[in-house]
C-alpha cells in the first residue's frame, strides 16, 4: 500500500483495519503515515516523501520521488505482493501500478483520480494500471464504467464514522468555550508546504476578523510539530500574539464541530467540514506557475471544493488565487457569520451529501478487495493465494 497525504493516511488506516479483520494474518507494507502504521502497516519510507504541494513544488522534489518509486518497483517485483493498493496520490501511484500490473501483480486504486475534472487523458492510464478502482463518490461510477474501468462505489469511511448531528456544545466544552462566543476554525493545510504558503494569509485574515467581530475566538488544528512550529513562527513575525487563538495538535474534527464558521485551504478538509455540517469559506492560492500549468492541463469544472463538486453547484464560497486576500476572506467569513439563512441552506445540502456517502465502507472495501486476493480450491471454497498454492490450485 502507498499513501502520501494525511487524508490518504486516514483512508489507508481504515482499509488496513478492515482487511486485517477479514484476513487474519495478512501483512501490510509500503508507504503510509502514523495512522496506517498504528493500524499495522510496515512503512518503508516516510509518507512526507510524497506530501508535496503543486506542480512547481513537485519539480523540486522530483529526483527523490522518482528514486523512491524505482526502489519500490524493484523491491515489489523481487518479492511480489498478493495485491498492491494505491491510496489516492495518483501522480505517484498510477505509474507504479501500471508497472506492477504489467508484471502480474494485481492492483487496486483507492480513490479515483479526478478524471471527471480533467480532459480524459488519465483514464486510459487508469484502465491499464488497475484491476479495480474503489470510488468514494457515486457520480464517478458511470464515468469510469463507460471508459472500461472496473469500479466499486464504496462511499467514504468518514461518512460512517462521523455523526449526522455533531454535538457542538460538547465540542465547545472540550475547549472551554461558551455558547456566547463566536468561534472560527482556521485550517491552512496539513503539510508544511501548505502552512508555509498559506499561514500568513490566514493570520492576517484572523486579525481583520478580530477587529470587527466581538468575542471571537480562533481554533487552529495543525497536524504535526513542524506545521505547528511554522505557524507559531508566522504569528511572531506578524506580531499577532494578541489574537484570541488556540493552536491544537490534531483535533481538526472537534475544532470544526465547535466552530460557527470554518476557513480552510481547499482539499479533503472541505469534505470533512461538510460531513460535520459546518458553514465554510474555501480558499486556495497556488504559485502563479502551478496555476498556469493547472489551466493548461484543462481543468473543466467551475469549482474546486468537494462540497461544490458533489452538489454540482456553488454551495460554499470559494475565493481563489489573486482574489484570495485577507480583506476578501475576512469579509466572506463575517458575511457568513451574519447570514443565518445561508448557513442553514448549506447545512441542508451537507445532510444530503452525508447520507449519499454513508455506505458501510468497511464492508464494501472488503467485498471489493477479497475476491482479488482469493482463488477457489477444489471444493469451491475461496482461499488466500498462499493456501491455494499449497492446495495445488
Amino acid at each position: 500500500m502507498v499513501a502520501g497525504e494525511a487524508s490518504g493516511d486516514t483512508l489507508g488506516a481504515h482499509l488496513v483495519e478492515a482487511l486485517s479483520e477479514a484476513l487474519p494474518g495478512a501483512q501490510f507494507v509500503g508507504i503510509g503515515g502514523p495512522k496506517m502504521q498504528a493500524a499495522g502497516l510496515e512503512s518503508w519510507y516516510p509518507a512526507e516523501t510524497l506530501a508535496v504541494r503543486g506542480y512547481v513544488e513537485v519539480l523540486r522534489h522530483l529526483p527523490e520521488i522518482l528514486r523512491v518509486r524505482r526502489e519500490l518497483v524493484r523491491r515489489l517485483l523481487d518479492e511480489p505482493p498478493d495485491l498492491f493498493v494505491g491510496v489516492d496520490a495518483p501522480d505517484f501511484n498510477l505509474g507504479l501500478e501500471e508497472k506492477l500490473r504489467g508484471n502480474g501483480v494485481r492492483t487496486v486504486q483507492y480513490v479515483a483520480p479526478q478524471v471527471w475534472a480533467w480532459r480524459s487523458h488519465r483514464v486510459h492510464q487508469l484502465r491499464r494500471a488497475v484491476d479495480r478502482v474503489l470510488s468514494l463518490f457515486p457520480f464517478e461510477v458511470p464515468l469510469l464504467e463507460q471508459a472500461g474501468v472496473a469500479v466499486s462505489f464504496v462511499g467514504h469511511p468518514l461518512a460512517d464514522l462521523l455523526p449526522e448531528l455533531p454535538d457542538r456544545q460538547a465540542a465547545r466544552e472540550q475547549f472551554r468555550l461558551s455558547s456566547a462566543q463566536t468561534v472560527v476554525a482556521l485550517l491552512p493545510g496539513s503539510r508544511v508546504s501548505e502552512v508555509d504558503h498559506m499561514g500568513e494569509l490566514f493570520i492576517r485574515t484572523a486579525q481583520l476578523i478580530h477587529r470587527q467581530v466581538r468575542n471571537v475566538h480562533f481554533l487552529v488544528p495543525l497536524q504535526s510539530r513542524p506545521t505547528r512550529s511554522l505557524f507559531e513562527q508566522r504569528l511572531y513575525q506578524l506580531e499577532a500574539q494578541e489574537l484570541p487563538l488556540t493552536i491544537l495538535f490534531g483535533h481538526a474534527h472537534m475544532a470544526m464541530t465547535a466552530a460557527d464558521s470554518v476557513l480552510l485551504a481547499s482539499g479533503t478538509a472541505s469534505l470533512e467540514a461538510a460531513l460535520l455540517k459546518r458553514p465554510m469559506v474555501v480558499t486556495s492560492r497556488l504559485s502563479p506557475m502551478t496555476f498556469a500549468l493547472l489551466k493548461r492541463r484543462g481543468y473543466e469544472l467551475p469549482y474546486v471544493s468537494l462540497p461544490n463538486i458533489l452538489a454540482g453547484r456553488f454551495v460554499v464560497p470559494e475565493i481563489l488565487q489573486e482574489d484570495a486576500t485577507a480583506e476578501n476572506l475576512a469579509q466572506a467569513v463575517i458575511n457568513q457569520l451574519g447570514d443565518k439563512v445561508a448557513r442553514q441552506a448549506q447545512e441542508r445540502v451537507f445532510q444530503d451529501l452525508h447520507r449519499s456517502l454513508r455506505q458501510n465502507t468497511r464492508q464494501k472495501v472488503v467485498e471489493a478487495i477479497v475476491p482479488l486476493l482469493t482463488r477457489s480450491d477444489r471444493t469451491g471454497r475461496l482461499v488466500p493465494p498462499a493456501a491455494a498454492s499449497a492446495a495445488g490450485t
